[in-house]
């Protein structure tokens, strides 16, 4: 019989477990689990979440309810080595944001939700991501991006993409 290939490392396993003394219970872990598979994978694919639910005693079925429910994090591909959360929130929208996102998804020839064909970037819409000072914004990884006009998005846009290769 054939061993099925690990998914989690011994590394991410050892990064969820030194976790654990801060949580109440292994199902508090769940979430934090996700973004340490997440940061290392650039997704969540079905077969880490059985490994972490394995890892922190819990169902497949929970650990796959908490992925899901968040909507942050891919499953079936990765996203870019650079997620670019576009805000759309009324702050945001009224000062050009959904401009922006389209203009971001046509120059770089993506809809919403969508990756370039290097895999350097995702471009995705966002709710809020509570910067409404500085509509329009952007956050691209941990960068937040503040008064974004097209042109300075597609500029500003390129140093963490340089970053990230």
């Amino acid at each position: 019989m054939i061993a099925a290939q690990k998914i989690l490392t011994d590394e991410m396993v050892a990064k969820i477990e030194a976790l654990a003394p801060r949580y109440p219970n292994r199902r508090a872990l769940t979430l934090p689990a996700l973004h340490i598979v997440n940061a290392e994978l650039l997704h969540v694919p079905l077969e880490a979440v059985a490994e972490i639910a394995q890892v922190l005693g819990l169902a497949p079925a929970e650990v796959q309810d908490t992925m899901t429910f968040y909507e942050f994090f891919h499953q079936e591909k990765p996203h870019g080595k650079v997620r670019a959360f576009v805000c759309r929130s009324i702050s945001c929208a009224l000062r050009g944001g959904d401009h922006l996102l389209e203009h971001l998804c046509h120059k770089n020839g993506i809809p919403p939700y969508g990756t370039t064909a290097d895999g350097s970037l995702t471009i995705e819409p966002a709710e809020c991501l509570g910067a409404c000072d500085f509509a329009p914004c952007i956050l691209a990884n941990d960068d937040l991006l503040k008064n974004m006009t097209p042109e300075a998005a597609e500029a500003e846009l390129q140093k963490p993409r340089a970053r990230a290769t």
